[in-house]
């Protein structure tokens, strides 16, 4: 809109006119008056800030008061402003900064208008600039109270935003522009008594001849008890000549206008004004039994009783509850309950007279849907992340919740319900899915309660409790990661990071990442699901060199944003590193990890790089590993760098989390011992056993990680036995190397960590399988089973997967005999090949995977169908019965589905019933019908069926003669009835 509006003022609209036209044009009354009233806008924005201008064609000539008026109007500050320009370049310069602040950070559309404009003195241009800042700041931006929440994008323009919202105000006058339709002085009364009730209470006696006299009085308390500053005089707005665009100026401060306390009110009673809002009164969505809620609001209509009668379609009184609000615009909540079908009429009085729209209409349909069934989400329901005067949304879905309104009351941290309006409506494309559009714009910060209601009823989860919070801090935000390390990251890596937000308001979070040669690298910002605040991200790295990371909070940079990051080409290495201190540890205690180099040469080294330095101690084992322990003395984050060559290896840098120091605990006094820490001893698939003792240590929780070779995890079982003492076990499932790993409240204990070798294997190959669940004869939904024998293959576990003729698993009871067999149950409930895999320690015996035959269990020869066998009329209603009593159970219910003579499909909605299945089919096309019938996946006998529709009766077409005149008594008379074009009956 900015663009459209700035070409209004195109530099070369006036070229060819003459000079004499051109200098009466300067001089015009409606320019005059513009200019006053822009330059009554700038200063009433600059005396925030002790500044002023006297004359707008030259008064921002040096960039120094537009740079000032900027800062008010956005809430942000330039950095750098030549603060004294004597020179054209550094007025230039000044100008130059506040045009490309506007449009690359406040999204403002700056057309034919630059900083040379400006410095030379425009005027014509500058008062274009002007309005395009009344347009983003006073008009677009700001979120007017009591406005209704509209899509997003493709919304009304600033112009007819403006004016819908003046002619909700004052529906009694037919306003249609911003000029001659306020000459007269009584729309601006209106106005002023419609935001102000009682300031202007009898604007409708005054005379329009008295046009200059109406204006000051209602600009006059305008001004004194809501503070709406005269940016235009009251002789400017009965001038004929007054633009539309003063006007607008003007009239854009009345959406955010208070009264304030002890204004001279004057009441006045008038019903008009009255609003009557909510599903209760919509045309159509209520049903009988479900509460019918709408909300009455008096606030612009005086004083004065409220009576409200609902009738039913009978003319019968039914009870309305009525409870009065309390709050500022005098609401009243109202609630009534249909009891029948039909036609309901709500009537709304005030004053004894009814009020606009009244009697309301509301058709009432059967009985209400399912409230229990309608799920909602979106952020405008998440305990965290809305923001105050920043629309929100949410989604409501009830397709499977039945007939029923949507309806959303939302309270403010008062517990006030007037002042959140919701916006609800159908989700533009997802009509049919039954999903609806809910949206918000919350005023102020807290937390609010959001109500949802379906039918009349609360739905699962409502009231949902909203966070608000106020404005974003990026520079409370900061970012940690191996991904924003300024090495070590190598090309093809997934490089992650996170960006902590705790504390710093609500703001959008956005990642960018430009790489060599400028191309640009994906990174969507997740929520973290464990941490508040944390934003996790990570990108992969496509080509070798320099990334820069651009992280903004609220569109500014958080701390040390922007991040350079050099990516090294992609290596392969042997050595291999692990152990808590590569992760975390604790201030002022040692941080231990292991270093292997499984036969990589080459010369080891390590760097840390953190809030402190780090002394580091190297321990050669003598088996190609070695342990490395530093002491860190700060906490913070610390990048752990492990060279080889003076190469950071794969993985390098690592992060550690090191927490502040603490007398808690000491883990140097915990002990562990037992047969599964010894180097040897310990035998796949046995149990090895170890006891932690931490009586002398001090609380914290302790920690065991057990690996194998290739560093995969193994389950460690840990039973606290309440005194300080734990017992430990795990489950070695291959013969290698393994090591276990065991802190004390994120520190190594002493002797950690443990290196055991483990041996014996086991021998799948002597598995046997054998049972009637994998012979002939299974049958569906009939429980069988087979016996898995591993007395003879050693140790290890078993593992079954079953799947039946489409893949898909059946589930399957395993139950121990402890006798080293295993008896396996399960039920087929669709007939075919099933395919039984057999696993024992990890590996598939020889014999797998056993195929079974599973037959069906029912006789689709006794399945009867009942209803096809004659022709059926047009849009005739016909009863079709699926008999499936003693036929068994099949995989699914029955199903029909016909297809007309134009090859549409449909299906007949089908209810159980004791014998089998009944539904009715009414056709709407004359013609052969094909009908399919199923019961579960398998087709019933003489299926598809084929009926005939024929036509039915038109009784339009009938015809009679002989009663076109009167009949004599006694007098015989032959009467004709022709149906011959009006089908057979």
């Amino acid at each position: 809109m900015a663009e459209s509006e700035a070409q209004y003022y195109d530099e070369d609209e006036d070229e060819e006119m003459p000079l004499t036209e051109r200098d009466l044009a300067d001089d015009a009354q409606w320019k005059l008056i513009q200019k006053n009233t822009f330059t009554r806008w700038a200063n009433e924005h600059l005396k925030t800030v002790n500044k002023t201008i006297a004359d707008l064609e030259n008064d921002f000539s040096d960039g120094l008061r537009l740079v000032a008026l900027i800062e008010v109007l956005s809430g942000k500050k330039f950095k750098h402003v030549n603060r004294r320009p004597n020179f054209r370049t550094q007025k230039l310069e000044n100008v130059t900064r506040v045009l490309e602040f506007l449009e690359r950070d406040e999204g403002i559309r700056i057309v034919n208008i630059d900083s040379s404009d400006i410095v030379d003195s425009n005027l014509k241009l500058i008062l274009g600039l002007i309005w395009t800042l009344i347009l983003h700041y006073s008009i677009s931006m700001p979120m007017w109270e009591g406005e209704e929440p509209g899509p997003q994008e493709g919304g009304p323009t600033p112009k007819q935003r403006l004016l819908n919202w003046v002619q909700s105000k004052v529906p009694d006058i037919p306003i249609k522009n911003f000029n001659n339709d306020w000459n007269n002085g009584k729309a601006i009364g209106a106005l002023v008594d419609a935001v102000g009730p009682g300031l202007c209470p009898d604007w409708e006696d005054w005379d329009p001849k008295n046009a200059k006299k109406n204006a000051k009085e209602a600009m006059d308390a305008a001004e004194k008890w809501l503070d709406v500053p005269q940016l235009i005089k009251p002789d400017e707005m009965t001038n004929p000549k007054i633009d539309e665009m003063s006007m607008m100026t003007y009239l854009a401060q009345f959406p955010k206008a208070k009264l304030k306390p002890g204004a001279p009110l004057r009441p006045k009673l008038n019903p008009n004004r009255v609003r009557a809002y909510g599903p209760g009164l919509e045309p159509k969505g209520n049903q009988v039994g479900a509460p019918a809620r709408f909300t009455v609001e008096t606030f612009s209509a005086g004083s004065g009783s409220l009576e409200i009668t609902v009738l039913n379609p009978k003319g019968q009184k039914e009870q309305c509850e009525v409870v009065d609000n309390k709050d500022r615009n005098m609401t009243y909540s109202c609630v009534y309950v249909p009891s029948t079908e039909g036609e309901y009429k709500v009537i709304i009085k005030f004053g004894g007279k009814e009020v606009n729209k009244s009697p309301f209409k509301v058709k009432v349909e059967g009985a209400a849907g399912d409230a229990s069934k309608v799920t909602a989400s979106g952020p405008g329901i998440e305990k965290t992340g809305v923001v105050a005067s920043k629309r929100t949304y949410f989604e409501v879905f009830t397709k499977k919740a039945g007939k029923g309104n949507v309806d959303v009351v939302i309270l403010d941290p008062h517990g006030r319900k007037d002042t959140i309006r919701p916006s609800i409506n159908l989700a533009p494309g997802k009509e049919k899915e039954g999903i609806y559009l809910v949206e918000y714009v919350a005023l102020e910060t807290g937390l609010h309660s959001v109500n949802v209601y379906f039918a009349g009823q609360q739905i699962p989860k409502s009231p949902f409790g909203v966070g608000v919070g106020a404005a974003s801090n990026a520079k409370m935000c900061y970012a940690t990661g191996r991904g924003i390390q300024p090495r070590g990251v190598r090309v093809k890596d997934n490089a992650p990071f996170k960006i902590h937000t705790k504390g710093a308001g609500n703001a959008e979070v956005k990642v960018q990442i430009i790489g060599p040669g400028g191309i640009e690298i994906k990174c969507i910002p997740q929520k973290s699901k464990t941490e508040e605040g944390v934003w996790d991200c990570s990108y992969i790295p496509t080509k070798q060199g320099q990334y820069i990371i651009n992280i903004t909070f609220g569109a500014e940079h958080i701390t040390k944003s922007p991040f350079k990051v050099d990516v090294g080409p992609t290596k392969t290495s042997k050595i291999r590193a692990y152990g808590p201190g590569l992760t975390g540890g604790v201030c002022n205690q040692p941080a231990r990890f292991t270093v292997e180099t499984n036969g990589e040469v080459g010369a080891l080294g390590f760097s840390i790089e953190g809030p402190s330095e780090a002394k580091i101690d190297c321990k050669d084992n003598g088996d190609g590993s070695a342990d490395v322990t530093y002491y860190p003395t700060s906490p913070g984050e610390y990048a752990i760098h492990i060279l080889c060559n003076e190469e950071d290896i794969p993985e390098s840098p690592y992060m550690a989390e090191i927490t502040p120091a603490t007398n808690a605990f000491d883990a140097s006094k915990v002990t562990a011992e037992g047969p599964g820490l010894a180097k040897s001893g310990v035998t796949v698939n046995k149990w090895a056993e170890f006891t932690v003792d931490a009586r002398k240590a001090g609380k914290a929780p302790l920690k065991i990680v057990c690996e194998d070779d290739q560093h995969k995890a193994v389950n460690v079982e840990v039973v606290d036995k309440k005194n300080g003492t734990y017992t430990c076990k795990y489950m070695p499932k291959k013969m290698a190397k393994h090591t276990v790993t065991i802190t004390w409240g994120g520190v190594q204990i002493p002797n950690s960590p443990y290196r055991v070798n483990v041996g014996e294997v086991s021998n799948p190959a002597n598995v046997k399988v054998y049972g009637p669940g994998v012979e002939k004869g299974v049958k569906t939904f009939k429980t069988t089973y087979f016996i898995v024998d591993c007395k003879a293959a050693g140790p290890g576990d078993i593992a079954i997967a079953l799947t039946d003729a489409q893949g898909k698993d059946v589930p399957v009871n395993t139950i121990d005999n402890q006798d080293g067999t295993f008896k396996i149950e399960y039920t087929p409930s669709s007939p075919g090949t099933y395919t039984v895999s057999v696993f024992f320690a990890n590996s598939e015996i020889p014999k797998s995977p056993i195929k079974v035959n599973v037959e069906s269990s029912i006789d689709l020869s006794k399945v009867k169908v009942v209803g096809l066998d004659t022709p059926i009329k047009v849009n005739e209603k016909r009863e079709i019965s699926v008999i499936t009593k003693g036929v068994g159970k099949a995989d699914g219910p029955a199903k029909v589905t016909a297809t007309t003579p134009s090859k549409k499909k449909v299906e007949v909605p089908l209810k159980e019933t004791p014998e089998g299945y009944v539904g009715n089919l009414t056709p709407t096309e004359v013609g052969k019908y094909t009908v399919d019938v199923s019961y579960g996946s398998a087709v019933v006998p003489k299926s598809p069926f084929t009926v005939d529709v024929t036509p039915g009766v038109d009784l339009s077409k009938v015809t009679v003669t002989g009663l076109d005149t009167p009949i004599k008594l006694g007098e015989k008379r032959n009467i004709a009835v022709i149906t011959k074009s009006a089908g057979k009956s």
